[in-house]
């Protein structure tokens, strides 16, 4: 017997049942966009979210290829295990990548960097997105946000519907009544698709598991260079350097979300397998954005600020 979201007990095969209904909803979804509009994107961080997304995608097509690319929006402050993990994986499904990259529209002039030990690029990504969309005409983009992350992914419908800027408005959201989505899209607006809404971390991982869905090494205890900075492990190296008085020590850790490395905690942990980190997954009391990444933790809303300025 195993314990599920809600603390009772269900049988593997009722855990089996729960998540092939999760996947029948977001391949549903994933068809009903691709048929309704006109030139979608999937964007992909190679995280173990988009991972599972892209799995989906291409699961939903079947045994044709997927009928549009994947999108990296690039800060350039990498995991290297994860860019060889985009690369790797894009060769695998045949589909074509488009890298959106932060440092250009930083040499554009388009964003500004931030300055000081503590810098980070992850707020820039929503200018290099949204010019990105506008360059490609992409009418809707495939996310793999979940409604568990953060309380204003709470909010989000399963469609998200973008103005003229890119922003989001949560009072203007469309409703979906007995999940009915209404993909259609006025002059002027994108969407954002969300096909793991309803999932939850658990639920990611028991379907990686199930679907032995391939990921990025650091999604599995490793040793590792951190500094312990506001209560997280920080890789030491690349955009993180040591501040006065900070010491860098090795630590076992793994990675529970990926994102920008200026930003983006590990967690000690000894987990090296799916069925270990299904362990740890079912014990946590915080989600993985709130425990790992410092860039959500700026403010009460910092969330749903960057989302209003066009941030996936």
């Amino acid at each position: 017997m195993t314990m599920i979201d809600n603390g009772t007990q269900a049988t593997p095969a009722e855990i089996k049942q729960s998540v092939a209904e999760l996947e029948d909803e977001a391949i549903t979804i994933i068809r009903e966009v691709a048929a309704e509009c006109r030139n979608p994107v999937l964007l992909f961080s190679g995280g173990k979210d988009s991972a599972v997304l892209l799995h989906l995608a291409a699961k939903a097509f079947r045994p044709g290829s997927l009928p549009f690319p994947v999108m990296h929006v690039d800060t350039g402050h990498n995991f290297e295990e994860v860019i060889t993990y985009r690369d790797m994986l894009v060769e695998h499904y045949g589909v074509k990548l488009v890298v959106a990259s932060v440092q250009a529209s930083i040499d554009s002039g388009r964003a500004v960097e931030e300055t000081g030990p503590r810098a980070s690029r992850n707020r820039l990504q929503s200018v290099t997105l949204l010019d990105a969309i506008a360059e490609h005409k992409f009418d809707a983009a495939f996310g793999g946000g979940r409604r568990d992350e953060d309380k204003a992914r709470a909010k989000e419908r399963i469609l998200s519907f973008r103005d003229h800027f890119g922003q989001w408005e949560p009072r203007a959201q469309r409703p979906e009544p007995w999940n009915m989505l209404n993909a259609k899209i006025r002059p002027g607006e994108h969407l954002r698709a969300f096909p793991l809404s309803n999932w939850t971390e658990l639920d990611i991982w028991r379907y990686i598991g199930i679907e032995n869905v391939a990921l990025p090494s650091i999604y599995f205890s490793h040793r590792r260079t951190v500094v312990e900075r506001n209560g997280m492990l920080l890789s030491v190296g690349g955009p993180v350097v040591l501040e006065a008085g900070e010491k860098a020590f090795e630590e076992t850790v793994r990675y529970r979300t990926v994102g920008d490395a200026s930003c983006t905690g590990a967690v000690r942990s000894t987990a090296s397998n799916v069925e270990e980190v299904l362990v740890e997954v079912a014990a946590a009391r915080i989600t993985e954005r709130g425990a790992t990444r410092a860039d959500d933790n700026f403010s009460d809303s910092a969330m749903e600020d960057r989302k209003r300025e066009g941030y996936f």
